[in-house]
């Protein structure tokens, strides 16, 4: 499994602020090519609700449902997947007050199901995860990468 995360800082902008934003998932398409179309469905009973998303990748298209779960009181968001292209992605947002704005931690968990590919497709996807929620944080919130990091687990 592969593992992201990545720390933005919002200037000037306050962690409620911030969250709503990220919040918006429809938007993230005018944010960044990359995202297709993303279509969410009315809130579930418990407040959660199911995003269907269609990216570009590799020439291709790669499409999933995730179920999202807001958490207003800490800022932060959690999602993961439901059905999909993915073996598994799994990750979540948070928002947090930092030095007259807000610091976003993205974290991200995700296994491609192509092992034998693992090697060519895992750093490729890494990186185009990494490059569009920096481009949607910077679209939606003017939100500048500081520190991003990239493992994979053992395998």
């Amino acid at each position: 499994m592969r593992h992201v995360v990545l720390h933005a800082l919002a200037d000037g902008l306050a962690p409620a602020d911030v969250y709503a934003r990220i919040s918006d998932f429809r938007r993230y398409p005018e944010h960044s090519d990359t995202f297709r179309e993303v279509h969410v469905e009315p809130p579930l009973p418990d407040g959660s609700t199911v995003s269907e998303w269609t990216v570009e990748f590799r020439g291709g298209l790669m499409r999933w449902r995730e179920r999202d779960t807001y958490s207003p009181e800490t800022y932060s968001i959690a999602f993961e997947q439901v059905s999909g292209d993915f073996q598994s992605f799994e990750g979540s947002w948070r928002c947090e007050a930092r030095d007259g704005g807000t610091l976003v931690v993205y974290t991200a968990a995700f296994d491609l199901g192509i092992p034998s590919m693992a090697e060519i497709l895992d750093p490729v996807a890494e990186s185009t995860l990494r490059t569009n929620v920096a481009r949607v944080l910077r679209g939606l919130a003017g939100a500048e990468v500081i520190d991003e990091r990239a493992a994979a687990a053992g395998d």
